[in-house]
């Protein structure tokens, strides 16, 4: 029963709008009965013979007026503050205006004995011609220019303290769904729109692997728009700072310093633009590798040799997070688990590498030559 109540209503967040339709259209109703009971009292007791058509032509056209507004904010989606903010301090300005320009050229028209028909027509004339020029001014120029009044920026609150931007990269890898998963990210996740049309060109690819890739990415998406724990967002980047801006890494840069947020991605190449920039990055390359068993020398680890290694004698294997082991005198002991004693730890750039012997053998405490 919970599962359709959201699906019909779009959401427990539009519960309270669509409860305001319903008293929106209660009034309404009650609004135009009391208008045609009173128009059909008055004419039952002034003119008996009158038609009551007038009377329901009032009726149905409140009833129609209702209807009309709710229809309307049922279609108009993606309603943005600015915008209805430019309207009404626009129809305002335009009201005022045009009232006081009126006001200067009545007495010139007054001189001519023009009829009160005419003298109205031309105070309307005014005032909306004012009222569109307002308002059209205010709508061009609501995304340049930022009033005192008319445009201030309401913040929703937001977990956590700044938002994170995630890239395309970081969302086709899916390890990113895995964290949230986890519950430790209690911030808002925003999805640009220009990112999410990126992974459907990869989607659409002719090539088998983008095509995949870009699946993935998507599933990955569907899979974190449906998790609980976190707030997922798709971002329009409609913001004037990017309409100059063509390429994605550079526009992923731009819209987080925009909206003071972190970028997330596994692009080393992004990941350095966007801290030339000053934008704060999270890359889930360099929080695996944090997050990696740390070993010391003298320390004993289980380890499958799985492979030989590039220098005579070694043998390779593969701890459960993904760090390479290197053993010496090894060779012999592919296919098999063996606890080995750890001589080294190297850290490079593509991760930790470690180095050891055999528990039980001797060694000299070197490793040989890193392997290509």
């Amino acid at each position: 029963m919970k599962v359709r109540f959201q699906n019909l209503f779009g959401g427990s967040g539009n519960v309270l709008t669509w409860v305001l339709r319903v008293v929106f259209l209660a009034l309404i109703i009650g609004i135009a009965t009391n208008v045609l009971i009173e128009q059909l009292t008055t004419t039952s007791s002034t003119q008996p013979d009158r038609s009551i058509a007038p009377a329901l032509a009032s009726f149905f056209g409140i009833l129609l007026g209702g209807a009309l507004v709710v229809t309307a904010d049922l279609f108009v989606k993606n309603k943005q503050i600015t915008t209805i903010s430019a309207v009404y301090f626009g129809l305002l300005m335009g009201f005022l205006l045009g009232s006081l320009f009126w006001q200067a050229l009545e007495p010139i028209f007054a001189g001519y004995h023009l009829p009160n028909f005419y003298l109205d027509v031309g105070r309307m004339l005014t005032v909306v011609t004012a009222c569109y020029i307002t308002v059209s001014t205010l709508l061009q120029t609501k995304d340049e220019f930022r009033f005192l009044i008319p445009y201030v920026e309401f913040s929703k609150q937001i977990k956590g303290v700044r938002p994170m931007v995630l890239d395309t990269s970081v969302i086709i890898d899916g390890r990113i769904a895995d964290i949230c998963d986890t519950g430790i990210i209690d911030t808002k996740l925003i999805v640009p729109r220009f990112v999410l049309q990126e992974l459907q060109a990869i989607a659409d690819s002719s090539d088998k692997i983008k095509r995949n890739r870009g699946r993935r990415g998507l599933d990955v998406l569907k899979r974190m728009q449906n998790n609980p724990k976190i707030e997922l967002q798709m971002h329009e980047g409609n913001l004037p700072e990017l309409r100059e801006v063509q390429k994605v890494d550079e526009r992923l840069v731009v819209l987080a310093n925009a909206l003071s947020a972190r970028v997330v991605t596994n692009d080393y190449n992004l990941n350095k633009i966007a801290q030339l920039q000053g934008v704060d990055v999270l890359n889930l390359n360099e929080l695996a590798n944090s997050l990696k068993l740390v070993a010391l020398p003298g320390e004993s680890l289980p380890v499958r040799i799985v492979k030989q290694g590039d220098q005579i004698g070694q043998g390779v294997g593969y701890l459960d997070d993904g760090t390479m082991v290197v053993v010496e005198q090894g060779r012999g002991a592919i296919g098999h688990e063996v606890s080995i004693v750890v001589t080294s730890v190297l850290q490079t750039n593509a991760g930790r590498m470690i180095f050891g012997r055999i528990d039980g053998k001797p060694g000299s405490g070197d490793h040989a030559p890193l392997p290509t």
